[in-house]
Formats: structure tokens, sequence, C-alpha cells
């Protein structure tokens, strides 16, 4: 399970490093192009995660891992085939990242799901932050490897590696002995099962309140992954080993946040540690945007990696441990959902990006995100309290 989750997500920062680099030399560095690329990916999730969810919990879970991931790898490698004969165009890009992202909304429930048939709960949090160590790890190790691998192969070259990844994440995934039954024998339909799962998230407060926060840093924190590539560009003017570096540095932040909570046997206010985790995401973007040197904004891409990750770990956990285990599934694709909703925010903030430049677009959406966390924080007391 382990071996196979890494190599996946090894293969995804590889490949959007690699898919950003290329939109670059395709539409002559526009970030509004970069957005659109980021949409085709994210907003697919934003509607085929509730089904994945439902089938999660009606289907074998390793059966739905498995196909989507030997999908994404012949769509890689379509993809890099298109670059090495120089057809590919930017609708290209887009259309097979729009099947890349509904691939990944019927891979990831069923993934994170099956965590839970292998981890009793009350080690959860722990099993869940080193899953996402690894695949911070992975952050670590993906862009920068990708991007001097661009240097020597060009994209094409990495493109035909990833493909080769996902395959070893295929037979990685075989060997789990886990998520081989249906965790329910349902008789509604798909969309009945989509709908009881959306009465369930939304009949408990602190269900509830786990996905709204989810929804705000989406929408607001995680602008710079659209823009980074053209953020790169203007404030540093870095080549593409330059960016693999910068991301790799924010994936250092969020392995050593990740490492760090899995070490902790129990935390307690998660609800106030996750508020204040995200206003100190929405002031540490808005001060990064403004900086002008490389090494200014090492400690800034630290601190974003650590807090995005130690958030993030935190509420994946609560949405698996506040649900019943046969709802899981579609608990964990309608924080997908949420995490789809991404463009809605990295496209006008591209839109902005491209008459007042990325770094005030991106300082920007770090206020939002404060200013929107500590409006959710006053209205919503209950979430204060969740322990």
């Amino acid at each position: 399970m382990a071996a196979g989750g890494f190599v996946s997500f090894l293969a995804m920062n590889m490949q959007m490093i690699t898919r950003g680099w290329l939109v670059l030399r395709l539409s002559d560095d526009s970030p509004l192009a970069l957005a659109a690329v980021m949409m085709s990916f994210s907003l697919p999730m934003t509607f085929v995660a509730l089904v994945g969810g439902a089938l999660a919990d009606r289907m074998p879970r390793k059966h739905l891992v498995i196909i989507s991931q030997a999908g994404n790898a012949l769509m890689t490698v379509i993809i890099g085939a298109l670059d090495v004969t120089g057809l590919v165009t930017f609708w290209h890009v887009l259309v097979i990242g729009f099947i890349n992202g509904s691939l990944m909304a019927f891979n990831m429930p069923s993934r994170q799901a099956m965590l839970s048939e292998i981890v009793p709960e009350k080690n959860l949090m722990n099993a869940i932050s080193l899953n996402n160590s690894g695949m911070n790890l992975t952050r670590i190790v993906g862009p920068a490897l990708a991007g001097f691998m661009i240097l020597f192969v060009g994209t094409h070259g990495v493109f035909f590696a990833v493909g080769g990844i996902y395959v070893f994440s295929v037979i990685s995934t075989m060997m789990v002995d886990a998520g081989k039954s249906s965790a329910s024998k349902s008789r509604k339909s798909v969309w009945g099962d989509i709908w009881e799962g959306l009465k369930y998230a939304s009949s408990d407060q602190g269900r509830f309140g786990l996905i709204f926060i989810m929804l705000i840093t989406t929408l607001f924190g995680f602008s710079y992954y659209a823009l980074m590539p053209a953020w790169a560009r203007e404030a540093l003017n870095v080549q593409s080993d330059g960016l693999g570096i910068l991301m790799t540095i924010m994936g250092v932040g969020a392995l050593f946040g990740t490492l760090a909570l899995a070490a902790l046997s129990n935390v307690r206010h998660r609800g106030l540690v996750m508020i204040a985790s995200s206003i100190m995401w929405g002031v540490s973007l808005a001060i990064f945007s403004q900086v002008t040197s490389y090494a200014m904004s090492i400690p800034f891409l630290l601190t974003i990696g650590v807090i995005s990750s130690i958030l993030m770990s935190m509420t994946m956990t609560l949405m698996q441990t506040l649900a019943a285990p046969e709802m899981r599934g579609r608990m964990m694709s309608i924080g997908m959902m949420t995490f789809g909703a991404m463009p809605l925010s990295s496209l006008p903030f591209a839109f902005l990006a491209e008459r007042t430049g990325t770094p005030d677009s991106l300082m920007i959406s770090g206020i939002l995100l404060a200013l929107t966390t500590l409006v959710f924080a006053a209205v919503y007391p209950g979430f204060r309290r969740l322990d």
C-alpha cells in the first residue's frame, strides 16, 4: 500500500511540473494557460469524485485503484508520444488533463479509505500522517527530478518515465491484501448513495465544518500551485531546474509537518489548530508573493509546506474517524470534491495575474484565506471546540 501510494504521488508530482513547463512553452509563458490546465485536471474531481466515492463504498476499492492507475499510465504515454512527435497542442494537454483528473477522482477515495481497513482507528491519524509523509517526500523528489530531467531528456522523456512509474504503482497495488471486498451491500442506485453521503456529511457540525474549512483553503490557499511556474519566471527569472527546486523546498516543509504530526500520539484542540494553521497559511502566502530573491523565498516556502501538510493531514484523518466505515469512501470523495474546486480560484487569480502580475495576485489570495478563516471561526464557534 505504502509503495504503491509513494510511486503514484511521485508520478503525479513529476507530471504536474512537466505539464506546466510544456504549457509555458506552448502558450508563451501565460499564467492564464497554466490555470486552464490546472482546471482541466482539478475540475473533474468536483463532479466525478462523488461517483468515485459511492463506488468506493459498494465495489472492491483495490480494483478501482488498479484500473485508474492503469488509465493514468496510458494517458501519460499518449501525451509523451504527441510531444516527441511535435504534434502536441494546448488542447491535447487540456483533454488529457481532464481524463487524468477524472481517473484520480476514482483513485483517491478508494486509496484513502483502504487505510482504515488496514490500521486500527486509534492509530489512523499516525497512519494517515505517515502516508502523507510519503506523499510529501514525492513533492521533494518529484519536482526536482522532473525539472532536471527536462533539461536532459525534454518534457516528452519525463512523460514516458512517469508512465512507467504509474505501471509500477499498478503492480504494487496488486500485492496489497486489502480492499478486495465491498464495504457495503447497498441496494440503492449510485445516485442514491451519493445523496445519502451528502446528507450524512451535512448532518453533523464537525463533518460539515471539516468540509467548509477544506473548501476555503482550497479556494484561496492553493492558488500558488497553478501559478508557481509563472511566479518563478516573473519574480526570480528561473528555469525549469530552478522551479523544481522551489517546489522541492515546499515539499521539504510538508514532509517535516506530516512527520511531526505522525510522531504525536494525540493532538488536542484540533479545531483550533486547524483554524490557526489556515490563518498562518494565508499570511505566509501573502508575504511570500512579494519576495524577489531565492534566499528570501525559502523560509516562506518551508512554512507554507509545514502548515498546509498539517492542516490537510488532520482534515483527512477526522473525515474518516468522524464517519462510519460504510460511509468513508463517500466522505473522502466530498473532501476531494472541495479540492476539485481549486479552478474556481485559480482561474480568477490567473486573470488577475495577467493584469496586475502574479505576485500581487498571490498576495490577494493569501489575504482572502486569512480573512475568510477568521470569519469562519467567528460564525462557527462549534468548530473551534472540535477535539
